[in-house]
């Protein structure tokens, strides 16, 4: 797999002995991904800017507990940033249903900004589906369909067995599919199906 630099393993093992630099370049290697996974489960830019910096401050402050999988600290990465955007959701659903219930002197008839380019570039249908799904199953989801991770080795990350993450992507499928319209297919189920052995 080529030499140590190009496996997080030695740049995780560097970083733990306190080497900034080996840190900075797993940050840069993966923050991308990890800002995308976020706002598949956001759909919000700033807050999935939050959510990476947040998993990032986890990954050091857990230090001690990371798991890497398959010599990769990335599905550890993802895995929190799905606990993190639950919590982000949660906390954005709290503060929406306060606002809403403010008196209002008049309705915005405009879309902001940022709703046109959700409209634009977001499936808002996979977002919904995605919101069904438990936790470990919409790491599962992300792990596996979005990612491309093997479920066995979703299933190390996630301390299941290779069977029981297998029946819970099968069980995750069918409840994304029912709530997933059936006219077109989306980005998750033509990823899902691709993902099916």
């Amino acid at each position: 797999m080529g030499n140590i630099e190009s496996q997080d393993s030695g740049l995780w093992s560097r970083s733990l002995e306190g080497d900034g630099v080996a840190f900075g370049t797993l940050f840069d290697r993966h923050r991308d991904r990890v800002f995308r996974h976020a706002y598949r489960l956001c759909a919000d830019r700033h807050t999935s800017e939050d959510i990476t910096a947040t998993v990032f401050l986890e990954l050091w402050r857990k230090r001690q507990s990371v798991v890497l999988v398959e010599l990769s600290v990335l599905p550890w990465l993802l895995a929190t940033t799905t606990n993190v955007a639950r919590n982000a959701n949660r906390s954005a659903f709290r503060y929406r249903r306060l606002i809403n219930s403010l008196p209002r002197q008049e309705e915005a008839s405009a879309l902001s900004g940022e709703a046109v380019y959700l409209q634009s570039s977001l499936d808002k249908d996979v977002v919904e589906a995605l919101q069904t799904l438990s936790t470990m199953d919409l790491q599962l989801i992300s792990l596996v369909a979005f990612e491309g991770y093997t479920i066995s080795a979703a299933a190390e990350l996630l301390k299941l067995s290779p069977s029981a993450a297998k029946s819970r992507m099968h069980r995750a499928r069918l409840k994304m599919k029912d709530v997933l319209p059936a006219s077109r297919p989306t980005t998750a189920q033509l990823a899902m199906e691709g993902k099916r052995s």
